[in-house]
């Protein structure tokens, strides 16, 4: 138990810390090996972990593909510049309408492409718009933090939500039909709550004349206007492969590939290029890392969350919803999202009360918020920001996640309960 804890603990600081300039999917395979030669798994574990991770790993990596080529042909800055004109220059409206374009990118392209691709696009634009340093950072917090908390509607909108969704065989439907409410909830809430927040940083006027012309950042109008269309067609094909059973990864990453080689045809997109610039580590940071946690299942140590869980369903389903979705947020907050829906998932599976998936998702996503080290996206996104002039210290952001993250949460669990 003991060794197993150890293993896991050192994998996880070496993944947020990456020394020497280490990739997490190295990381997290090194740790797998140790695992693996220590005994802690065997060969039949891991197995198991990549018949579980595959399709979603690849699912993932597909969703950013394509968000990768709809950046390069200019689809989000076009949201952007588009999402600002639409405000008439109000400020309030502005910051709302920024929060439902950052729930919009992250629902249909996942957490990441929100956080880490529209953020350094609204950046740019904001500094377009002169607006001073202090509503410069209260947009960036806004919007990071709705790129997590609004994660929720489809199944590849964020990586733990197709983990779980593979772990304990949930149809896309199905998800959708449970996950469409705290969906609208997270959104609406969050906007609300960052808006009190922030209203004293938010200017009433910008002069949005200072915007290009929407139409000029596109590298293609013709291919614009089809990318709607193959979006419409691509989530269409996510409902019939729903029905017959087909991976979803089938149509993620293969929409991802037809859509570079569209593009590429187009010559708005360089096809070696954004090939190159897949974060592919993710899928041996996802196996190796599950084959970490996998460890720490083997020692039994999930068995103690388990206990916990049972005690919460025993108090009512609503407590257990309220308690379990806040148990995967303070782990999220504390060790990262990614380990704690593994965690959470299979102690989940020993208890009666499978439904307690959703809870789960719920609170690593929105729960991810509360610490920089909740998530990797976070981390990066953090490190993307400060490249370009903007620091946010540990403090600032921790003040900020611990104020706006419980509220939130809490409220949209509540919606869970009573969907």
């Amino acid at each position: 138990m003991l060794l197993s804890i150890l293993l896991f603990l050192t994998t996880l600081f070496l993944i947020i810390v990456q020394p020497k300039g280490l990739k997490i999917g190295t990381i997290a395979i090194v740790g797998a090996l140790v695992a693996f030669l220590t005994g802690l798994v065997d060969m039949g574990d891991i197995k198991e972990v990549i018949s579980i991770v595959w399709d979603a790993t690849l699912a993932f990596i597909g969703i950013i593909l394509l968000s990768m080529v709809l950046d390069e042909i200019g689809f989000f800055e076009w949201c952007a510049i588009k999402m600002a004109k639409l405000s008439r220059g109000k400020g309030t409206l502005m910051f709302i309408y920024s929060l439902l374009l950052g729930s919009f990118v992250s629902a249909l392209f996942a957490n990441d492409g929100a956080a880490l691709i529209l953020t350094p696009i609204l950046l740019s634009k904001m500094k377009v718009l002169k607006l001073e340093h202090k509503t410069i950072v209260a947009f960036l917090l806004a919007g990071g933090f709705i790129s997590d908390s609004a994660s929720l509607p489809f199944v590849f909108s964020n990586l733990t939500n197709i983990i779980t969704v593979d772990f304990f065989h949930i149809g896309f439907l199905e998800y959708f039909l449970t996950m469409y409410l705290p969906y609208i909830v997270s959104t609406l809430v969050s906007i609300v709550v960052l808006w009190f927040v922030f209203r004293k940083d938010i200017p009433t006027r910008v002069d949005i004349s200072l915007l290009s012309n929407e139409r000029s950042v596109l590298k293609s109008v013709t291919l614009f206007r089809f990318s709607w269309l193959f979006l419409t067609i691509l989530l269409v094909g996510y409902v019939v492969g729903d029905i017959y059973g087909i991976p979803i990864s089938i149509f993620a990453l293969g929409g991802g590939f037809i859509f570079l080689s569209i593009s590429s045809r187009f010559g708005s997109v360089d096809a070696v290029k954004v090939l190159k610039e897949v974060p592919w580590q993710i899928v041996w940071f996802s196996i190796g890392l599950y084959v970490v946690v996998y460890a720490l299942k083997n020692a039994n140590i999930t068995h103690y969350i388990t206990l916990l869980l049972n005690d919460f369903i025993k108090e009512g389903e609503g407590f257990a919803v309220v308690a379990t979705g806040f148990l995967s947020a303070i782990l999220s907050s504390v060790m990262n999202n990614l380990p704690t829906i593994m965690i959470m998932d299979i102690s989940i599976a020993e208890t009666t009360h499978h439904a307690l998936s959703y809870a789960n998702i719920i609170g690593s996503n929105i729960g991810t918020k509360m610490t920089p080290f909740g998530s990797l996206a976070t981390l990066l996104w953090l490190h993307v920001l400060d490249k370009k002039g903007v620091h946010i210290s540990f403090w600032q952001y921790t003040k900020f996640g611990l104020l706006v993250t419980p509220p939130v949460l809490f409220v949209v669990l509540l919606s869970l309960v009573a969907r």
